[in-house]
């Protein structure tokens, strides 16, 4: 096991070196010229499409505007915005949030044409559901369907870690922090919950996602909000040293090995993209399901994610990180941020411990469960194109038992190897991107020259 961990370490080395890290940042650099900057003109119509209209009449699709968006948030708003977070700061210093907030920003851009792609090229499957997706507009738009048969292979198996064992890896070392539960048991109920509603496909994971990560996010957040009032005149200093070490090394302290910038960037890109999941292809999957008219209304939509993901929420628990001083102690992921918060919201719940530590507790198990939610949706959609509708429910039957078995693994041998698979998820999905922008710049230009010509 310590080969194969050894291995897969330095294989995501590899595949999240410079070339990959340039790539990512370097797409939504380029979107966002080449669509002028759609992310900051086009946010609040996007926030307003999701939060007030949820839902264009008589438009083709399975779930709603808002669904979608709440099914792509259940997959991104998930262990990445709690451990990813502390994982990257643990690693690469305070430097390291700058570089989740130019990943997210950017990646707005890249957000919005993959979703501009999946509505464009999807299709109805054999079942009469809506599917689309990278290795649909792969195959139909750009015209190499073995780069699309590339992605979904890899999709189906970054499903797996990123959208699985890595989730319930964290809730479980959390869990039994907080409540002494054995990992195995966590694993367990997890696994049962995953499968009561997976049965049910898209419209049932649209229904639950759609009720539960609203809570979770806003019951989070008010939570961080508050840990960051108590802390008020930490706050001027912390994000002075977010800036300051996004382009100076950051000096060892405390427990904090120190850190060289490279570092920052690299954790700071790399957890970033983990958390929001710009760029590898996977949210516009659920795009594609939306009920919609146009390809660019579901597309503003969709960068939202991105907006609320990283901005928002990984803001949030950087900050809670920094503010406490808790980021200097030496612990990393899921740990660390149960550290902060318990620091930060120090008042004893019984035999549960510190607010602060239930509130973290409590937000890992509902964000992975709804990341295990949609990510299973992502993967049953890429193994359905790989082998038709019949491989789907054995392909359930897996991703539950992996549910369980993801919660007694080594953390770094999971974690490592879900930074393995993104990266070979996002390879195909970038080069469509890119190969395709003038596509989405042309439906981008279409629906505001519409939107003009219909007045206010």
């Amino acid at each position: 096991m310590e080969a194969l961990a050894a291995y897969v370490a330095t294989a995501s080395g590899w595949v999240w070196g410079a070339p990959m890290l340039i790539l990512l940042v370097g797409t939504g650099v380029y979107l966002t010229i080449r669509l002028r900057g759609v992310q900051f003109h086009g946010l609040l119509y996007g926030l307003w499409m999701a939060f007030v209209v949820r839902r264009e009449k008589d438009a083709e699709g399975d779930i709603s505007h808002f669904q979608a968006l709440m099914t792509a948030l259940a997959a991104t708003v998930g262990t990445g915005n709690i451990a990813g977070v502390a994982t990257a700061v643990a690693a690469g210093g305070p430097g390291a949030l700058f570089w989740m907030w130019v990943t997210g920003l950017f990646g707005m851009a890249t957000k919005y044409g993959e979703a501009v792609l999946a509505v464009k090229y999807r299709t109805t499957d054999e079942r009469g559901e809506m599917a689309g997706g990278p290795m649909y507009y792969l195959r139909d738009g750009l015209k190499a369907p073995w780069l699309g048969a590339l992605f979904a292979f890899f999709a189906a198996i970054a499903a797996f870690g990123i959208g699985n064992m890595v989730q319930v890896n964290s809730v479980a070392d959390a869990v039994v922090t907080t409540f002494h539960v054995p990992t195995w048991i966590t694993g367990v109920v997890l696994a049962v919950l995953t499968a009561a509603v997976i049965l049910f496909g898209i419209r049932g994971i649209g229904r639950v996602t759609g009720v539960l990560v609203p809570v979770m996010i806003v019951a989070y957040m008010c939570g961080a909000m508050a840990l960051l009032v108590i802390h008020i005149d930490q706050l001027p200093s912390a994000i002075a040293l977010v800036f300051q070490h996004a382009f100076t090394p950051t000096a060892a302290t405390g427990g904090f090995a120190g850190a060289l910038v490279k570092q920052a960037v690299r954790f700071g890109v790399a957890r970033g993209v983990f958390s929001n999941e710009s760029g590898l292809g996977s949210a516009p999957i659920a795009a594609a399901a939306a009920q919609t008219r146009s390809p660019v209304s579901q597309a503003l939509v969709s960068m939202t994610q991105t907006f609320i993901d990283t901005i928002l929420v990984c803001t949030m628990t950087g900050l809670a990180l920094i503010v406490t001083g808790a980021w200097t102690s030496g612990s990393t992921g899921a740990a660390l941020t149960l550290e902060a918060f318990s620091i930060g919201l120090p008042w004893q719940v019984g035999s549960a411990g510190p607010v602060g530590g239930l509130v973290v507790t409590v937000g890992l198990i509902l964000f992975a469960y709804s990341t295990i939610l949609g990510w299973c949706y992502y993967g049953e959609r890429s193994i359905a194109y790989l082998f038709g509708a019949r491989a789907v429910a054995p392909y359930r039957v897996v991703f539950v038992a992996l549910v369980a078995v993801g919660a007694v693994l080594k953390v770094e041998l999971v974690w490592n190897l879900s930074d393995l698979m993104n990266g070979m998820m996002a390879f195909p999905n970038l080069v469509g991107l890119l190969l395709l922008s003038g596509v989405i710049a042309r439906e981008t230009d279409r629906f505001f020259q519409e939107r003009r010509a219909s007045g206010p």
